[in-house]
């Protein structure tokens, strides 16, 4: 995988998580930093063990697939990326506010916005990309865009959110058909 693929990849990996900080942070009373710091650390590290969880699962079933892994990627990250579109497209512009933040339900949010990186990460076993250095990409830029998302999420609220989860979905959407030409179109 290219760098720039890894890039698009993590970045769309984090799209869901933005939203879900825009959302946490706008039913926060003024966040600090340090609150979105731990959401931040929290979404980021179980956005980049989900893709590593599937690359083993992909990985103990690559050699009965290696034939279609191509259309696999494309057909599972083209699945992905609709689904985001799609919950962008019918997601609340309003949610309930909460009072406070607990990490059982910081927790449970994480594992929600990354079940689509566990996915990602079967594809990654039947294309042999390197799974350490996308985790890694996918788990800071999840830090980041969540840590920013919490901070931003006062301001900008959910609409904001829903703009880039439908902006991630369509990137995956477009890495799964850029993986398709690669390997039908540019095979020898």
């Amino acid at each position: 995988m290219d760098l720039l693929s890894l890039a698009v990849l993590a970045l769309s990996m984090s799209a869901d998580a933005f939203a879900a900080a825009l959302s946490k942070g706008s039913a926060l009373n003024r966040p600090r930093f340090i609150e979105a710091a731990r959401i931040g650390l929290l979404f980021g590290t179980v956005e980049a063990i989900a893709p590593v969880i599937g690359w083993a699962a992909g990985v103990s079933a690559r050699n009965y697939v290696t034939a279609l892994d191509h259309w696999a990627a494309f057909l599972i990250l083209g699945l992905i990326g609709g689904k985001m579109i799609w919950e962008s497209a019918r997601r609340p512009e309003e949610q309930a506010r909460q009072a406070r933040h607990s990490f059982a339900i910081l927790f449970m949010t994480a594992l929600g916005t990354s079940i689509d990186s566990m996915a990602v990460g079967v594809t990654l076993a039947f294309i042999s990309a390197n799974i350490v250095v996308t985790a890694i990409a996918i788990g800071l830029a999840t830090f980041t865009m969540a840590t920013i998302g919490v901070m931003a999420g006062r301001a900008a609220g959910a609409t904001l959110g829903r703009a880039a989860e439908g902006l991630g979905g369509l990137c995956l959407i477009l890495i799964g058909a850029k993986i398709l030409i690669e390997h039908t179109v540019f095979s020898s």
